[in-house]
Formats: C-alpha cells, sequence, structure tokens
C-alpha cells in the first residue's frame, strides 16, 4: 500500500535504525524499551524518596530530602526526563514509519496516539474529582486534602508536554529528514536565548517557551537515534555534563536538576542545564548500548520489561495516589514525621517506607492497569481538522488538572469534560487492543 505522506516530502531518509539482530520480536528496540521503564521507574523511586514529611495543627509540612548537603549531585542522574522525552522520539518515529508504510494517513496515525495517551487518564479524574469532597466530608483536614488533591494533578504536565511532542511528530520528521542535527541545534539555541531572557531580567515568566523547546529538543534526538546518527556517544555524554557543569558554575543555573524550596528550578521551567544533563544521560545510555540490549534479552529481564512495558502509565498516574494513602496513615494518622534525611534513621527506614509504597500501589496496578490502552476499533477517519481538535480538546482537560489539580470546585469537572470530548472524536471504540501507552 502506498504511503500517504508525498515522495517529495519523506518522512524519513532511508536508513535502518536498528539492526535486526538487535530487535525483539515485533520489530520493537530493546534499547528504547529499557529506558522508558527505567525512566519511569526511577521518577516514581524519586518521588517516593523525595518527601520529608510532617504533621501538626491541622497542616502537613512538606520539604524535599534532596535539598539536604550534596544530594543534589543525584539529579544528574535520578531526573531521567530527558531520557523518557528521548526513548519517546524514538519510537514515535517508529511507529510513524511504521503507520506511513501501511498507508495510514498522519491525521490517523496522530488520532489513535492521542486517544492511547488520554484514556488511562479516564479513571484517575474519575476517582480523584469526586474524592476530595469525599475525604472532607469524612473529616480529613482541609488543607492535606487540597495538596493531594493539588499534586495529584500537577503530574499531568507531562502528559501536557508529550502531547505536543506527539502532535508535532509528523512535521518534524520531515524536518529531521532535510536538516538533521540542525534541527535540535536550532532549539538549543532558541532555548538559550529564552534563558537568556529569562535570568537578564529576572522573569520566571518568560522562561516558559523552554517547556516547548528544550523537550522537544531532546524528543528531536530520538530521531537521529531511530535514523543511526548518534555514532559518538561519549562524546556526547562528556560534552552534555561538562557543559551542564559549566553552566552551574559560572552561570545562573541551581546545581540540582529538580525544583527545590526557595530556589530557582532547572526544571519548571526547563533549563539549558537541564538539556546540557539531558545530553549527558542520552550519550552514556548510548555508550552502554549493547549491554543494555544484551542484557534485556536474558530470559528474566525480557519477562519483567514485558511485565512493566504494560504497566508504565498507570504506575506513573497513581503512585502518587499510593503516596497519599501511606502519607494519610503513617504521617496524618500516626503523627510520624520524617527523620531527616540523610540520618541514619532516615536511611534505616528508606526500604520500609519504599515496602509500605509498593503494598499501597499493589491493588492499584490491579485495579487500573485495565485501562493502560483504550478499547479500539477501525482507525479514525475524521480527517486532520477532528485529530487536531480532538488533540487540542485533550489537551486543554490535562492542562487544566495540571494548573489547577482536583481541588474542589468547577474546574476538574470542566477538565474531565474537555478530555472526554476530545476522546471522543479520536474514532470508534469497539476492542481492545495490546500495547504500550508511550511509544
Amino acid at each position: 500500500m502506498t504511503a500517504s505522506v508525498p515522495a517529495a516530502a519523506p518522512v524519513s531518509p532511508p536508513v535502518v535504525p536498528v539492526p535486526r539482530a538487535e530487535r525483539a520480536p515485533g520489530g520493537r528496540d530493546p534499547f528504547v524499551d529499557v529506558l522508558r521503564v527505567f525512566g519511569m521507574a526511577l521518577v516514581v523511586l524519586q518521588h517516593w524518596s523525595m518527601p520529608v514529611l510532617s504533621f501538626a495543627g491541622d497542616r502537613i509540612v512538606t520539604g524535599n530530602a534532596l535539598a539536604w548537603g550534596n544530594a543534589w549531585a543525584i539529579t544528574w542522574i535520578s531526573q531521567v526526563m530527558p531520557l523518557v522525552f528521548f526513548a519517546g522520539g524514538a519510537a514515535g518515529a517508529i511507529s510513524r514509519r511504521r503507520a506511513a508504510r501501511r498507508g495510514d494517513a498522519p491525521a490517523t496515525w496522530l488520532a489513535a496516539r492521542v486517544r492511547r495517551l488520554a484514556w488511562p487518564v479516564l479513571p484517575l479524574a474519575a476517582v480523584w474529582v469526586p474524592l476530595p469532597h469525599l475525604l472532607t466530608a469524612l473529616g480529613i483536614p482541609e488543607q492535606p486534602v487540597a495538596t493531594a488533591s493539588r499534586l495529584a494533578g500537577q503530574l499531568l504536565w507531562f502528559l501536557v508536554v508529550y502531547l505536543v511532542a506527539v502532535a508535532a511528530t509528523t512535521p518534524m520528521l520531515r524536518l529531521n529528514a532535510a536538516y538533521g542535527w540542525r534541527v535540535p541545534a536550532v532549539l538549543a539555541a532558541a532555548a538559550v536565548a529564552v534563558d537568556v531572557l529569562r535570568f537578564a531580567g529576572d522573569l520566571e515568566v518568560a522562561g516558559l517557551p523552554n517547556t516547548v523547546l528544550v523537550w522537544l529538543a531532546v524528543y528531536q534526538l530520538g530521531f537521529l537515534y531511530a535514523d543511526g546518527r548518534l555514532t559518538r556517544p561519549w562524546a556526547m555524554a562528556l560534552g552534555g555534563y561538562g557543559t551542564a557543569a559549566a553552566l552551574v558554575a559560572f552561570g545562573p543555573y541551581p546545581a540540582s536538576m529538580i525544583g527545590m524550596p526557595g530556589a530557582v528550578s532547572n526544571m519548571a521551567p526547563p533549563t539549558v542545564a537541564l538539556l546540557a544533563v539531558g545530553a549527558g544521560q542520552i550519550g552514556l545510555a548510548l555508550a552502554l548500548r549493547r549491554w543494555i540490549v544484551s542484557l534485556a534479552r536474558w530470559p528474566g529481564v525480557a519477562r519483567a520489561l514485558g511485565w512493566a512495558s504494560g504497566r508504565m502509565m498507570t504506575l506513573y498516574l497513581w503512585h502518587m495516589s499510593a503516596l497519599f494513602v501511606i502519607v494519610s496513615v503513617v504521617v496524618v494518622g500516626l503523627g510520624v514525621s520524617t527523620p531527616e534525611p540523610g540520618s541514619p534513621a532516615w536511611t534505616s527506614g528508606w526500604p520500609h517506607w519504599l515496602l509500605l509504597l509498593s503494598l499501597a500501589m499493589w491493588p492499584l496496578l490491579r485495579g487500573f492497569t485495565r485501562f493502560e490502552t483504550p478499547p479500539a476499533g477501525g482507525p479514525s477517519t475524521g480527517g486532520p481538522v477532528r485529530a487536531a481538535t480532538a488533540t487540542v480538546l485533550v489537551g486543554l482537560g490535562l492542562l487544566t488538572f495540571t494548573v489547577a489539580g482536583f481541588v474542589p470546585g468547577v474546574v476538574p469537572v470542566i477538565g474531565t469534560g474537555a478530555l472526554v470530548a476530545g476522546l471522543a472524536l479520536t474514532g470508534p471504540l469497539t476492542r481492545t487492543a495490546r500495547s504500550s501507552t508511550i511509544g
């Protein structure tokens, strides 16, 4: 079947991104699968390990364990969102090119991706829109409920930006085919200009464009990987981390790659320092690629990857809910505060804390993994306008949750309505199809 993309504007150059001998059954790249699973697992581990919590006078006080001492150095590895976007870019390129070979129109592919991305959020909204009202009615103090409700929605920032990247995949693949390395270079240069404006004028809001520029630059590097163009990983690793070190040492950038209380953030919005660390992480991962692929072939590891790949979105969307359950019992209910980070009490208690959180997470995985992929029928035939409208509505719904959370009021209801309306435009929903949500 003839691909829907005109020959004059090819989706990709004629290269083989991954040797067939290194591909898993079905044409998947095990390296990309490992990065996605590793990235999500490390995000959850970091979110579960960071909170420093105490409760007194009906108020919960929060701190960050990574703000103590030199713990900021951990974030140069543990802040793995660059790896997640890089792996997403590689997976998006592979998926879009495969769809083009089948003859699927860009709008058809986009509608399917938007549906898969947004569907797992529906049960989260169904639970969290009424939950704060219920908890307050049961006598839980208002401030902890509002804090949890807000944080449960803030997690969705990732899906908002990822949705932008998915929507931009087809035109950015054309740019990649025509200009290659120049595309992420231009995005990085634009990010530098945004940072100059932000820090020179002391305007935090001026940094907001980097929420798109930085993550699209990393996503675009995934295209280059899919093309087999990232051939000097150690140079990339040393250059990325070296640039980040120079920016932190001589520039206005903080050392931590996550937001810290009372400090400028490299993460919200992202800075070129975080982009440099991302390049270092990607280079390091590529340098270890052969070892990673060999490890992924081990039967036990392969089974674990298969199990985790089908639960990534569920784990991401619900891991903070598991945290809230344990906090409500241990910190709010029993009045047990987090020990000082790095102290013997904190170090010895950390494995027990993770065990409690894992136990709370298990029933959530059992209950909500079924929503990992949507019911799927035939492809959407509504054309580009319908696909674009669906994407905008879903994006508005996710953005509403990101900004306002699920704090009681009409705003989360409006966000849910936009999400449902967008999903309704993505095509027929009649049967279940097994596939990973991101990628």
